[in-house]
């Protein structure tokens, strides 16, 4: 019985030895290289730590170097966090407190950033070091006998909205669970060809990085440099015969923004997470023969919950839906009293509430945080008759005429406006059918009850207050509009709502906005 991804890659690395597994900007592993330094590393953690199951945090850049340490901690019997070496200091140190682990496996690069924090007691592994291990197949075979699938795999960190990390458990079975679901859903095999943008600590990286190991797949980690040079990206894709991208809709955007599309011939590609229908055109313009898919879910269901296999493409004016369940995972909308709103067979679209998810999937709850575990991982409103948890996403949505689902906002986007309820998700998509919008986020100012657009593109404030009076209502209408120069974007790689609402509270504040 396979109870974790290192049963696959010891199959995958007898049948594929001598295959590339990984290729970052400075070397390349074949699999049997792979699975040999991370067992090397998990040989060593195995000396100096007498138990199993146990958080270790990784400080490594995303490089095969970061991978051989994921793994060799799974082989250990242990589980990690990556964390994020261009992150505030003070994050990591609350991160590395939270998680309460006693090592921190980095390399000589990153050494002297931890040995200046304020952290005390924790064993320093140097990835260069310990890679010189010697291998105890004996050992790792008995941890390997003692481990359950519901054992922890790996914490992820997450911005919470107090300002604290939350960590998200996430068991081995819940990964091989939903890594089962990608592998058969996209016909991922040996002759798949990953181009990985997404970093190791957030969720959307587990998708390529564990189905390469399950299934052979070969896996570039594509240098960051590229994703400011379209063209160069494109290049590097071509060269390197990648034939399958998860990406972040910013980085997706930047290509068809920049026009990169139409200056050479691309290979196919598979797409994911919902991005403005504009830009999505763009990419099935060039690529006819490409899958498409609209990919959506939290890191507490360890990456994602639902799909919408994009077969054509999609007029401005509407939204693209977030599809159906998963296999192996359910979906329930509920009202504001607990109660099961359904697809309706009349033609209409069904009234919105928020998405709940049971199964597989989901996450154990949240690491040293038992109050918020309680707050969203609840029994399941609609079974009284035993326990089953539920994750509650804070994601609003809605069935349409199809029987597909329809994100509209987040919760906490969602307002009390001039009597009215509005989804900040429901503007924004109004702006994007607009000519000329390339990116656009709406912020809500509590305290003048003012909703703001800032927006990226090539038409001017004045030409934006005289279109938006024939795209929305007069209540969802923003009373101010601010055209940016770029977009700021947080760790994830998503646009930063915090930062600018941070930012425009301040210059209200200090008098620079009237």
């Amino acid at each position: 019985m396979k109870k974790s991804i290192v049963d696959y890659l010891d199959d995958i690395c007898k049948r594929f030895p001598d295959k590339k597994a990984f290729i970052d900007l400075n070397r390349e592993v074949t699999y049997q290289e792979f699975v040999s330094n991370s067992k090397r590393i998990g040989t060593y953690i195995s000396t100096i730590v007498n138990d199993i199951n146990t958080p270790m945090a990784i400080f490594i850049d995303k490089t095969i170097n970061c991978l051989e340490s994921m793994i060799g901690i799974i082989y250990s019997g242990n589980f990690y966090t990556v964390l994020d070496t261009k992150s505030p200091q003070n994050r990591i140190e609350t991160i590395i407190e939270n998680l309460d682990t006693n090592v921190i496996l980095t390399d000589y690069k990153n050494l002297k950033k931890i040995q200046d924090m304020k952290i005390t007691d924790k064993k320093i592994l140097i990835y260069e070091e310990i890679i010189k291990t010697e291998i105890n197949e004996q050992i790792l075979f008995e941890i390997n006998e003692k481990r359950i699938d519901t054992d922890i795999m790996y914490i992820l960190f997450t911005s919470g909205s107090t300002g604290v990390p939350k960590g998200v458990v996430i068991t081995h079975r819940a990964v091989l669970s939903y890594i089962k679901w990608v592998q058969e859903t996209f016909k991922i095999d040996e002759k798949t060809i990953w181009g990985s943008q997404t970093p190791f600590y957030f969720s959307m990286s587990i998708t390529d990085v564990f189905t390469t190991m399950m299934c052979g797949a070969t896996m570039y980690i594509i240098p960051k440099i590229n994703f400011s040079f379209p063209i160069n990206l494109i290049k590097y894709l071509k060269e390197n015969k990648i034939n399958t991208i998860y990406w972040v809709p910013s980085a997706l955007c930047i290509v068809a923004n920049l026009g990169a599309l139409d200056k050479m011939e691309l290979p196919d590609l598979f797409a994911g997470e919902v991005m403005p229908v504009r830009q999505l055109n763009m990419w099935m313009d060039a690529l006819p023969n490409t899958i498409f898919a609209n990919l959506y879910g939290p890191t507490e269901t360890t990456d994602i919950c639902s799909y919408y296999i994009i077969e054509n493409k999609i007029s401005e004016a509407q939204t693209i839906p977030i599809g159906r369940n998963c296999n192996n995972c359910n979906l329930i909308v509920v009202n504001e009293n607990g109660q099961e709103i359904k697809f309706r067979d009349d033609g209409k679209e069904s009234e919105s509430g928020e998405l709940l998810v049971r199964g597989s999937f989901l996450a154990e709850g949240y690491y040293n945080n038992p109050k918020k575990t309680k707050e969203v991982f609840i029994q399941n409103p609609i079974n009284d008759k035993y326990p089953e948890k539920v994750y509650k996403t804070g994601d609003i949505v809605k069935f349409d005429i199809n029987g597909n689902l329809i994100y509209i906002s987040r919760k906490d986007y969602q307002i009390k406006h001039m009597g009215y309820r509005i989804e900040l998700g429901e503007i924004e998509k109004n702006i994007y059918s607009i000519e000329g919008i390339t990116l656009c986020v709406c912020i809500y100012d509590d305290i003048n009850q003012n909703i703001i657009l800032y927006y990226q593109g090539e038409v001017s404030e004045e030409q934006l207050a005289k279109i938006i009076p024939l795209k929305l209502v007069s209540y969802m209408r923003p009373h101010k509009y601010k055209r940016l120069v770029a977009m700021p974007y947080n760790s994830n790689g998503k646009i930063d709502r915090k930062f600018l609402k941070q930012k425009y509270m301040e210059e209200l504040e200090n008098g620079k906005i009237n």
